[in-house]
């Protein structure tokens, strides 16, 4: 069974993150966005990329453990359901990074 937690501060989506190394970060927007600044680890996969084949080459396992972050929010819960109706049950969406104050990985 699929479950989408969802993370509604920043203090807590790093905590989530930091103690759990071993999730997947997905970056869900386009990779114009993911170059001025992502998080540290993050995955691209853009939402309009997500299907059960290009899931499989990204994530190992339906068990993973999934934090997804868009720039504002609409386009992480999009992909969060996605990633549900594909199977994936450990979800995390922390929404848009517009105003994320850890610090950004620039570049591709």
């Amino acid at each position: 069974m699929c479950i989408i937690h969802t993370v509604n501060n920043f203090e807590d989506a790093k905590k989530l993150i930091d103690e759990n190394p071993n999730c997947i970060i997905l970056d869900v927007r386009e990779e114009e966005e993911y170059a001025t600044g992502h998080v540290k680890d993050a995955v691209l996969f853009p939402v309009d990329d997500i299907t059960a084949e290009s899931a499989k080459e990204v994530i190992p396992s339906k068990d993973s453990m999934l934090v997804v972050y868009c720039r504002t929010g609409s386009r992480s819960r999009m992909a969060a359901e996605a990633l549900c109706r594909l199977g994936y049950t450990d979800i995390y969406d922390i929404g848009g990074l517009i105003a994320w104050p850890y610090g950004l990985i620039m570049g591709l």
